[in-house]
């Protein structure tokens, strides 16, 4: 089928057939774990840690995060493997086919600064990589305005290219990789715990290091007021693959397949990593005296043959893991704001230099800005648009769509103009209330005087945008009558 709106359509965008569904669960569940086993997942306990938290309370939460956002995952996720339609265009159904661009927007600048972080991370194994070989730090003095040394910069930039040469090889590739580097990836992580357990003399002092909130503790009695945030990070950290996720369910042989592969690839994996993460950054506490939560780091300071290979292997699994949860989605989501122009390539290089211009060693300078700024505050923008996305999916149209309609002007999705107010209302509605407590938490300095009230209703941003946006939709909708011809 071509529609007839090349405005809407391209062969990248259009509904995969028959032949072009090939992904069974085992290739779901390597992706996931290829996508999980990475350095920002690992960082994600080991800021925990960092926060003061113990090894089990610090591997509880990132587990009850990731069980959450499984739930979303799975739901919009089953609208992929159903129409074959990837997010860009599902979301048409809710927003209208004009005003989908709104949340494929916000989606894919999200998912362009997690490219740059992950470039940064990439960047940085490959010159302590370096480092380690020539035996001396080759970072570089601050450079003016960027506030990172000249071989940083080098290295970010070498890695961003290397990543480029993998844009143009599709999914499949990215498939292919993921599924033979997992295996390698686990051995890794193996290979971490027992260093930890050798240097730290095995688990018993790693996790009897107490939390930094009990009783006479530096944190004393604030466990929940970090808690309750750092919950919201972890569901924040996979929000945007949640809403992207039909760019890889329309893959699925069968609906079961990717139920059964992301169940299996997500929580379980994303455990055992914090386990991992917890267990290494507790032994530095013991080893060094304080809590190293970068891997990459934290291989430049132990050195060695043995970090000399895992900088390697970080570097390879950076690459495969950026491109499959931080170029796909956005690439589509840019392709289908212009579709005659901007191709699923094109797409992928508008990410990659969106990804160097947002200057992402910013957003990775303490845990307080990465966990509570960066991934609380667009939780608060994505949480919305998975509630409104949800609502529609499930309860409104029960699943089901006329496909043909969301490459037309005039289908059942035009609303008016091409804009559905229902859903641009909920989704401001919804981001709203969040809007004070991010100000606070971004910049204290300039905000500082934001109510207790709305910071702390910023601690559940995602759940709060979610749950609001998705009620006002449904309401409006309801109220309106859903114009529809399933």
């Amino acid at each position: 089928m071509t529609p007839p709106d090349r405005d809407l359509w391209n062969e990248d965008l259009a509904p995969t057939g028959e032949a072009q569904r090939t992904w069974r669960w085992w290739h779901f569940a390597a992706l996931w774990l290829g996508m999980v086993v990475c350095v920002p997942a690992y960082m994600l306990a080991a800021g925990l840690i960092e926060q003061g938290m113990s090894a089990g309370q610090a591997v509880s939460t990132v587990l009850l995060g990731n069980l959450i956002v499984l739930v979303p995952m799975l739901l919009i996720g089953h609208a992929g493997a159903k129409h074959g339609v990837p997010y860009a265009v599902l979301a048409r159904a809710s927003f209208g086919v004009i005003g989908a661009r709104v949340p494929a927007v916000a989606r894919a600048v999200v998912a362009c600064g997690w490219y740059g972080i992950q470039t940064w991370i990439g960047g940085g194994a490959l010159l302590t990589l370096l480092g380690v070989m020539l035996g001396r730090k080759l970072d570089g003095a601050p450079l003016p305005l960027l506030g990172i040394g000249l071989g940083q910069l080098l290295s970010f930039l070498a890695f961003w290219g290397i990543q480029l040469l993998f844009v143009t090889k599709g999914l499949n590739a990215v498939r292919r990789l993921e599924t033979w580097t997992a295996p390698i990836k686990l051995l890794i992580c193996a290979l971490m715990v027992w260093w930890a357990m050798d240097k730290a003399g095995g688990l018993g002092p790693i996790f009897h290091q107490p939390s930094a909130f009990v009783d006479g503790g530096p944190k004393a009695g604030q466990f929940w007021s970090v808690f309750v945030p750092a919950l919201t990070a972890m569901v924040g950290f996979w929000a945007t693959l949640a809403l992207n996720i039909p760019d890889f369910t329309r893959f699925a042989k069968q609906q079961t397949d990717q139920i059964l592969g992301q169940a299996l690839g997500l929580p379980v994996p994303m455990g055992l990593l914090a386990l991992v993460s917890v267990i290494t950054t507790s032994a530095t506490v013991i080893i060094f005296g304080k809590a190293v939560w970068d891997p990459v780091q934290l291989a430049g300071d132990i050195g060695g043959v043995a970090v000399v290979i895992g900088l390697l292997i970080i570097s390879i699994d950076t690459v495969s893991c950026n491109i499959a949860a931080n170029l796909v989605g956005p690439a589509y989501d840019f392709s289908a704001l212009w579709p005659k122009a901007i191709s699923y390539r094109t797409g992928g290089w508008i990410t990659a230099g969106i990804g160097v211009l947002i200057m992402p060693w910013k957003l990775l300078e303490t845990t307080e800005g990465y966990i509570f700024v960066w991934l609380v505050g667009y939780g608060a923008l994505l949480g919305p648009i998975a509630g409104i996305l949800i609502v529609d999916y499930w309860l409104l149209r029960k699943t089901q769509l006329v496909v043909g309609d969301l490459y037309e002007r005039d289908g059942a999705y035009a609303y008016r103009g091409g804009w559905n107010p229902a859903a641009l209302i909920a989704l401001i509605v919804g981001v709203a209330p969040n809007l004070p407590g991010f100000l606070a938490s971004a910049a204290p300095h300039l905000f500082g005087g934001v109510g207790t009230f709305w910071t702390g209703l910023y601690a559940y941003a995602w759940f709060v945008g979610l749950v609001i946006a998705g009620v006002v939709y449904g309401g409006m909708m309801r109220v309106s009558g859903v114009r529809r011809r399933e």
